[in-house]
């Protein structure tokens, strides 16, 4: 076969560098945009100039029914454990500033185990995981390095919350210079890809504080919308095309340094859009707090290293609790993260392939909730979803360009859940008439209520449902804790007070 012993060397060195090249881990980027809506992509509406996520999407697989929760805290939560957040205490809503809360520590995050794997850590960008403990925090979670902010909702440019700044480099609190966020934590990426030891994978999570109020977006920005007689929605609209250009300065610096080829990118919102702030579902039903579809079905994509078949839509299920075990999957082929302990099922090969995906059921939430007399729960199992009691404040369809400033929901109030909710339950009753019964094959806007025709499956899905709820956990949102007070630390919002 061989004609002499040089050859045969010369072969087996080829395979082996062959083999070598194949084995070779990808780096990933993992980027979330916060509150983006259904309908606030060009890839889904003409109207919005997102030039290179829409060049990302066409080169990539968009995820047509891929899952996260009504809000962001549990949407973190579920992506970084693979737990639901009704499993964890962290189901009730977004955690405020002074709540001594965090995601359960005995809840591993995957970039710990991508560590493990090899992987350099970096992240910038919204931490939203509870910061009372420096044992809650990113360095002490997985992540060799953090830039960014530990709670929910600041301003874009001085960096405060409430009465103090939330602005840290690692753990160590740091000054601002104003400059608008998106581009500070693009800033960071592009050093971190420049500086990356090529010799190791990389991972970077970049979880952006856009598009999230408070409504703020450099003038160049909001003039690309002259068009929009709707200032919050004019503005809105130029917060995401800011957020856009800073993607496409960290692609660029992928393909300035060579690494590209071998990135593979995730895309997701962590919620829905908010009406009321901009934020657009259309023709999805309801927005950000409410388990109807634009509370929950996400703007997403994944795209480059492994993805064999790029400019495809994927219809297979997919839950935020996935990305756990996916992204360990597609960071080491060898790693099955999927087993017992946690919810999310390793999507991988359903994915980068095109194969039938390993979901056929997923929970949007349970809340046994004190505001909500009847419950807060929902499910979907095959084309079918249920709710069952209250589905959230935002219950209708909202055009982009309808007018938001007489809605009763609208409120600037850091804490908004409750307060939204609340006002919400007063106006109906504290009630929600019925169960909610939706085809989503047929009915993907939620429409028509089908229950009474299928009493069979609602009976079914609530057993379901009662199953889950056996892993039922009381939701932790304790009252405010006065030690947090960034006077206390030199007008920081600062970690070691629970």
């Amino acid at each position: 076969m061989y004609r002499n012993l040089r050859e045969l060397v010369l072969t087996i060195v080829v395979m082996l560098m062959l083999s070598t090249s194949l084995a070779k881990p990808r780096h990933i980027v993992f980027i979330v945009a916060d509150d983006l809506g259904w309908n606030d992509v060009g890839f889904h509406n003409a109207d919005m100039i997102t030039p290179n996520i829409d060049k990302l999407a066409n080169r990539c697989v968009i995820l047509n029914s891929s899952y996260v929760q009504p809000v962001c805290t549990p949407s973190r939560h579920s992506w970084m454990t693979g737990i639901y957040p009704f499993k964890a205490g962290l189901q009730r809503g977004a955690l405020l500033p002074e709540q001594a809360v965090c995601s359960p520590l005995d809840m591993k995050f995957f970039p710990e185990k991508l560590q493990k794997l090899g992987y350099s850590t970096h992240m910038a960008g919204k931490w939203h995981l509870g910061f009372c403990n420096w044992d809650c925090t990113p360095t002490n979670r997985g992540f060799d390095s953090f830039l960014g902010y530990y709670n929910g909702q600041e301003d874009y440019y001085n960096k405060t919350i409430l009465n103090g700044i939330d602005f840290h480099d690692n753990k160590e609190p740091i000054p601002e210079d104003n400059r608008y966020s998106a581009f500070v934590y693009a800033d960071r990426a592009k050093s971190v890809i420049k500086n990356h030891n090529k010799t190791k994978p990389l991972f970077l999570y970049l979880p952006f504080q856009s598009v999230h109020i408070p409504i703020q977006v450099p003038k160049r920005f909001e003039d690309m919308y002259p068009d929009i007689a709707n200032d919050q929605r004019r503005q809105y609209s130029g917060m995401v095309s800011a957020m856009d250009e800073a993607i496409g300065n960290i692609t660029q610096a992928l393909v300035d340094n060579g690494m590209m080829d071998d990135t593979l990118i995730i895309f997701t919102a962590d919620n829905g859009g908010w009406p009321g702030f901009g934020g657009n579902n259309y023709p999805l039903r309801g927005g950000k707090i409410t388990i109807f579809e634009g509370g929950t079905r996400a703007v997403s994509f994944v795209s480059g290293s492994g993805i064999e078949k790029p400019g495809s839509t994927y219809n297979g299920l997919i839950h935020a609790v996935d990305w756990h075990p996916t992204i360990l999957a597609a960071a080491d082929s060898s790693t099955d993260d999927t087993n017992d302990n946690i919810d999310g099922l390793n999507q991988w090969k359903a994915i980068s392939l095109g194969g039938e995906s390993l979901r056929t059921e997923l929970v949007y939430n349970i809340d046994n909730s004190d505001l909500a007399p009847n419950g807060h729960a929902a499910i979907r199992v095959g084309d079918f979803k249920l709710i069952d009691g209250y589905p959230g404040p935002y219950q209708d369809w909202y055009k982009p360009e309808q007018e938001y400033e007489n809605n009763p929901h609208v409120t600037t109030d850091y804490q908004y859940y409750s307060k939204i909710v609340q006002d919400d339950l007063v106006k109906n009753n504290g009630l929600w008439k019925g169960d909610g019964l939706y085809n989503l094959k047929d009915d993907p806007t939620e429409h028509h209520d089908v229950s009474k025709q299928y009493p069979d499956i609602v009976k079914t899905l609530k057993a379901k449902l009662d199953e889950y709820r056996k892993s039922y956990v009381t939701p932790n949102f304790p009252f405010n804790d006065p030690k947090a007070n960034p006077k206390n630390y030199g007008g920081y919002w600062m970690p070691g007070w629970c």
